[in-house]
C-alpha cells in the first residue's frame, strides 16, 4: 500500500479523536487515511487479512517540511488505539515522541520542527496487545549545537529549558537570561518544557537523573560562552568575561576548573615514557571547546534513548520472537542556500530510502511478473542505483556505503593533514566522468550532485573536521571521574554505530542504514509518502514537479495495473485451507479450485504465485470469516468419537458454500443461563459490632504512622466467607498474607507521601473493598471521590460517582514514584497532585472531574506547606554553580556601568 499524504498548511478535522471507523474496515468503503495504513498494518501483522502473520513496516519519505513527524505521531496513536488492552504501556509508547522531538528537533529554513535525526521505532506484539519498543536512532545532527545558519536555531530543548524552568531552578541548574546565549526567545516555550517533563515522568526518567541530564544541558550553554585569548608567553587564557562561565561550566560538569581549562588549552601525549604537552593556538582551543559540546549533547542524547528502550521494555527478550510493526521515520530531503556535511549525509540516507521504495513498487515486482510468465506492459521509472553506486561497485546493498562517506574516512586516514580543499578536489577526480556529478569551477571547495528529487550544491568547509568529531583523550577521563553520575556514565559507556549509548561491557551494535535496510527488505511494507505541496508553505497550493519529481505518476500506474498482493501456492492454502488439514483429501481444495468457484475475477495465476488486485484481499478476508463462523458452530460438538471427521467433512461444506454462493449465517446455540449474583453475606451480629458498614475514619499519630486507615478495617468479613468452604482456608490465609504485604507496603513507602500536615486527606479510605467503596457513593453527589488502596497490590484505586454508576480508576505506580490514572497522559508527584489536577482536567474516556471528596468529616483546605527543600534534587557542585552565576552577572552589571 502506498498512501500519498499532502501537507495542507492549515487545519483539517481529519485525525481527530472521534474518528474511530478505521477499525478493521474494508478499504474500498472508506476514503484513504493515515490511520487506515495503521490499522492495516496491524491486522496483516495478526494474519487477518487473508494472510498470514508476519512482520511489517510502515516507511514514512519526503522532503524536510512534507510532514513525515506528524504522520509518524498519529500512526503511532491509532496502532495503541488499536491494541488497547488497558495497559499504561500505550500511553508510555506515545510520550517518546514529543520528547524525543524536544531533543533532535530544530527550526530551519524550510520547516519549523524539522527532525535533525532518523528514528526508526519497533513495536514488539505478542497477540494483538503491545509488550515494548525500541528506538533506533541514526545521524543525528550534533553540529547544530554549536553553529546555526541564519534563520535557523538549535534544538528545541535548550529554548524549552530557557524558557519554562523556574526562577528557583534556573538559579539551581545555572542559567541566566537567554540573550546572555546568543539567542532570544520568539515563542512561548514554557508549556513546551512542562511537556518534556512530563513525558519523561510518564516514561519513568528518575528526579535525580534529570536533574543531572538538565545540569549537564546547562554546562554546554556555558561552554559555548567562554572565549580565549594569547598571552605574552603564547599560552592561551580564558578572558577576564569568560572566568565566570568557566566556573560555570566546571560546576555543571562536576569537574575541577583547573583541568578543565588544561584540557582545552593543551593536548598532553605520552612518547617514551615521557609526557608531553604541545599548548593549543586560539582556533585549536576553540574546536576542542566545540568538540566537547557536540560530543557531550549527542551522548546526552544516546543515553535518553537507551533509556528509553530500556523502561519501555522491562520484561521483554529481543532474542525472543515476536510479532513486530516497525515505522521508519527519517529527516527529509533538503537542499539550503549553503549545504553543508549534514546535508550530503541526510540525502543520501534519502536516496537510499527512494532505491528501497522503487526496488519494492518497480523493480521486484515487475521481475516477479516476468518469472512467473504473467503478461505485462513494463513501467519505467527513475532508477537511483547509479547515485548509490557512483563508484561503480556493484556490491549488495548490505554492504554498500556510499562511496562519499568511504572516502572520506579513507582520505582522513590517509592524509591526516589534507585539507578540505584536497578533500573536494579528490572527489572531482574519482568522479567526474559520473552523469550524477557535476564539477563547480569556484575558489570555495564545491561540487553538485544530481539527486533524484533534483540537483544539490555541497560546500566543502568542515567537510573532514565534521567527520572526524573526537575530543582530546583527557576530557574524556576527566569526565569519566566527574562527581555527576551521569555525565560519567555517559563517557565511560560505549556509543553503538547509530550513536546510541550501551553500558561498558556491552557489545557494539551493528545498527547501521544498511542494517536497517536488511529488517525492512524482510517485512511487509507499507509506504507513506509526504508531499510538500509547494516551497512557500502557502495552502491550497500544489507545484507540479514536485508529484513528477517524487515518481507519482508512475506508482499510480502500477498501482492500479499491477498486483499488489502475490502469495505463493504454499502461503495462500495455508492461510485459506488451515482449518481443513485435519484429513489428506481436503488439500484437494487447491487455490485454483476455491478461486474458480467464487465471484473474484482479474486474478492470475502464475507458476509458483498466486497474483491479486488489492480488493481481491478484502474479499478473501470476508469468506474466510465466515467459513471461521461456520467452524465455531460445528466445533460445539467435540468429545464425540467422530470429531475430528464431522470437522473435517463439515469445513469443506462450508468451503464450498462460502465461495460459491450466498450464505445464511449459523444459529448459535442457546447459552446457559448466567449465575445470578449472590446476596450479600454478612457476619453474624454477634461477630460484628455494627451491622451498618461505617467509613473508616483517619487517625494517625503525630510523628507516628503506626496507626493508619488500616486499624479500623473490617478485614475479616470476606476471610470469614471462605471458611468453611473446600480449600477456603488456604484461600483465606493467601489473601490475609497479600493484604499484610500491601499494607507494610504503605505503612513503609506511602504513609509520609499522603499526610499532609499531620491528617491523611479525607478522600483517602485506606483498605476497603470495592463494595464497600459503592456502599458509601451511594447516597453521594454525582462528581463524589474516593481513593483507596489495593488489596492485592501495592497501588491504589480511584472511586468516582458518577451518573448512573461508581467508577474504579487504577492508579499505577510509576517506576520513578509517580502516580498515573491508567489510560491518562499525565504524571503526578503525589495523590494529593493527582487530585488536584483531575479536579481541573477531566478523567477519560468521559472527561469527568472530581469535585466532592467522601469523607465522614469535611475538613477546611489549608494552604500547601512550601516545598521541602532537602527532599529535592539539586546538581552535585550547586554552590559552586550559584558562585559562577553571580560572578557573570557582577562582570556584566560592571559592564552596564562602564557603558553608562
Amino acid at each position: 500500500d502506498i498512501l500519498v499524504a499532502i501537507n495542507p498548511f492549515k487545519y483539517l478535522p481529519l485525525y481527530e479523536k472521534e474518528v474511530k471507523s478505521y477499525k478493521y474496515h474494508e478499504k474500498t468503503k472508506l476514503p484513504p487515511h493515515i490511520f487506515a495504513v495503521a490499522d492495516r498494518a496491524y491486522q496483516s501483522m495478526l494474519g487477518r487479512l487473508a494472510t498470514g502473520p508476519r512482520n511489517q513496516c510502515i516507511v514514512i519519505s519526503g522532503e524536510s517540511g512534507a510532514g513525515k513527524t506528524e504522520s509518524t505521531k498519529l500512526l503511532l496513536r491509532q496502532i495503541m488505539e488499536l491494541c488497547r488492552a488497558n495497559s499504561q504501556l500505550e500511553q508510555q509508547i506515545l510520550q517518546v515522541n514529543p520528547l524525543l522531538e524536544a531533543f533532535g528537533n530544530a527550526q530551519t529554513v524550510m520547516n519549523d520542527n524539522s527532525s535533525r535525526f532518523g528514528k526508526y521505532i519497533q513495536l514488539r506484539f505478542h497477540n494483538s496487545s503491545v509488550k515494548g519498543a525500541k528506538i533506533n536512532e541514526y545521524l543525528l545532527e550534533k553540529s547544530r549545537v554549536v553553529h546555526q545558519d541564519e534563520g535557523e536555531r538549535n534544538f528545541h530543548i535548550f529554548y524549552c529549558m530557557l524558557a519554562g524552568i523556574s526562577p528557583e531552578d534556573k538559579d539551581m541548574y545555572g542559567l541566566l537570561n537567554p540573550t546572555q546565549y546568543r539567542w532570544d526567545i520568539v515563542r512561548k516555550w514554557g508549556e513546551k518544557y512542562s511537556e518534556v517533563c512530563n513525558a519523561m515522568d510518564m516514561v519513568g526518567f528518575e528526579e535525580q537523573e534529570k536533574v543531572d541530564m538538565m545540569t549537564i544541558l546547562a554546562g554546554i550553554l556555558s561552554l559555548g560562552n567562554i572565549m580565549f585569548e594569547p598571552t605574552e608567553t603564547d599560552a592561551l587564557r580564558v578572558t577576564d568575561k569568560s572566568m565566570g562561565w568557566l566556573k560555570a561550566t566546571a560546576g555543571q560538569f562536576g569537574v575541577q576548573e583547573e583541568e578543565l581549562l588544561r584540557s582545552l588549552t593543551c593536548t598532553l601525549s605520552v612518547m617514551r615514557g615521557e609526557a608531553i604537552r604541545r599548548l593549543h593556538n586560539q582556533q585549536q582551543a576553540e574546536d576542542a571547546r566545540d568538540s566537547i559540546a557536540k560530543v557531550a549533547y549527542g551522548r546526552v542524547f544516546g543515553w535518553i534513548v537507551s533509556k528509553v528502550n530500556e523502561l519501555l521494555a522491562p520484561n521483554v527478550d529481543f532474542d525472543v520472537e515476536l510479532s513486530e510493526i516497525g515505522i521508519l521515520d527519517i529527516f527529509g530531503f533538503e537542499n539550503f542556500a549553503v549545504n553543508r556535511f549534514e546535508q550530503l549525509c541526510i540525502n543520501l540516507a534519502n536516496e537510499q530510502l527512494q532505491y528501497f521504495f522503487n526496488h519494492h513498487i518497480f523493480l521486484m515486482e515487475q521481475n516477479e511478473y516476468k518469472e512467473e510468465g504473467i503478461e505485462w506492459e513494463s513501467i519505467s521509472f527513475k532508477d537511483n542505483k547509479p547515485i548509490l553506486f557512483l563508484g561503480g561497485n556493484d556490491l549488495p546493498l548490505h554492504l554498500c556505503l556510499n562511496v562519499y562517506v568511504f572516502i572520506l574516512i579513507s582520505f582522513h586516514y590517509l592524509c591526516p593533514q589534507a585539507s578540505d580543499r584536497d578533500f573536494v578536489d579528490k572527489l572531482n577526480s574519482k568522479f567526474k566522468s559520473s552523469p550524477h556529478y557535476e564539477v563547480v569551477r569556484s575558489h570555495s571547495p564545491l561540487f553538485t550532485v544530481v539527486h533524484y528529487a533534483g540537483k544539490v550544491q555541497y560546500n566543502g568547509l568542515g567537510f573532514l573536521e565534521k567527520n572526524r568529531d573526537t575530543i582530546p583523550a583527557s576530557i574524556r577521563s576527566l569526565f569519566i571521574n566527574s562527581v555527576t553520575p551521569l555525565l560519567s556514565l555517559l563517557f565511560a559507556a560505549t556509543i553503538s554505530r547509530t550513536g546510541t549509548l550501551m553500558p561498558r561491557k556491552a557489545k557494539v551494535g551493528t545498527h547501521s542504514l544498511a542494517v536497517l535496510m536488511e529488517k525492512m527488505f524482510v517485512a511487509s511494507p507499507h509506504f507513506v509518502r509526504c508531499i510538500k505541496p509547494n516551497g512557500r508553505k502557502l495552502p491550497d497550493q500544489v507545484d507540479n514537479k514536485i508529484l513528477r519529481y517524487n515518481g507519482l505518476l508512475e506508482t499510480i500506474r502500477i498501482r492500479r495495473d499491477g498486483f499488489s498482493w502475490r502469495p505463493s501456492f504454499k502461503e495462500f492454502t495455508f492461510v485459506h485451507l488451515m482449518k481443513c488439514t485435519l484429513c489428506g483429501w481436503c488439500l484437494f481444495f487447491s487455490c485454483m479450485s476455491i478461486l474458480n468457484t467464487t465471484e473474484i475475477h482479474g486474478w492470475k495465476c502464475g507458476s509458483s504465485r498466486m497474483f491479486f488486485k488489492y480488493w481481491h484481499q478484502e474479499e478473501l478476508a470476508r469468506l474466510l470469516e465466515r467459513l471461521g463462523k461456520a467452524a465455531l458452530v460445528i466445533q460445539k460438538g467435540k468429545g464425540h468419537k467422530l470429531y475430528a471427521v464431522l470437522i473435517c467433512v463439515c469445513v469443506c461444506v462450508c468451503v464450498c458454500v462460502c465461495v460459491s454462493g450466498p450464505f445464511s449465517p449459523p444459529v448459535p446455540l442457546p447459552r446457559k443461563k448466567k449465575p445470578q449474583p449472590q446476596p450479600r453475606s454478612t457476619l453474624p451480629t454477634a461477630t460484628l459490632p455494627t451491622a451498618t458498614h461505617l467509613a473508616p475514619v483517619p487517625r494517625p499519630r503525630s510523628k507516628q504512622f503506626e496507626a493508619t486507615p488500616f486499624d479500623n478495617l473490617e478485614v475479616h468479613i470476606e476471610l470469614a466467607e471462605l471458611v468453611g468452604q473446600v480449600g477456603g482456608e488456604e484461600r483465606a490465609r493467601e489473601r490475609s498474607k497479600k493484604r499484610k504485604n500491601t499494607i507494610r507496603w504503605f505503612k513503609e513507602t506511602q504513609a509520609r507521601k499522603v499526610v499532609h500536615n499531620g491528617a491523611f486527606p479525607c478522600w483517602f479510605h485506606g483498605m476497603i473493598t470495592r463494595r464497600q467503596a459503592e456502599d458509601l457513593m451511594k447516597d453521594k453527589p454525582v462528581g463524589c471521590f474516593l481513593i483507596r488502596v489495593g488489596q492485592s497490590r501495592e497501588g491504589y484505586t480511584l472511586t468516582y460517582k458518577g451518573a448512573n454508576r461508581s467508577r474504579h480508576f487504577m492508579i499505577e505506580m510509576q517506576s520513578n514514584g509517580k502516580y498515573v490514572i491508567l489510560g491518562e497522559d499525565k504524571a503526578h508527584p503525589s495523590l494529593p497532585d493527582l487530585v488536584q489536577h483531575h479536579s481541573q482536567v477531566g478523567i477519560k474516556p468521559f472527561n469527568e472531574l472530581l469535585s466532592t471528596p467522601c469523607g465522614q468529616v469535611k475538613e477546611e483546605e489549608e494552604e500547601e506547606d512550601e516545598t521541602d527543600h532537602k527532599s529535592r534534587s539539586f546538581p552535585r557542585l550547586y554552590p559552586s554553580i550559584r558562585l559562577a552565576m553571580r560572578e557573570i552577572q557582577q562582570v556584566r552589571g560592571n559592564d552596564k556601568e562602564r557603558e553608562e
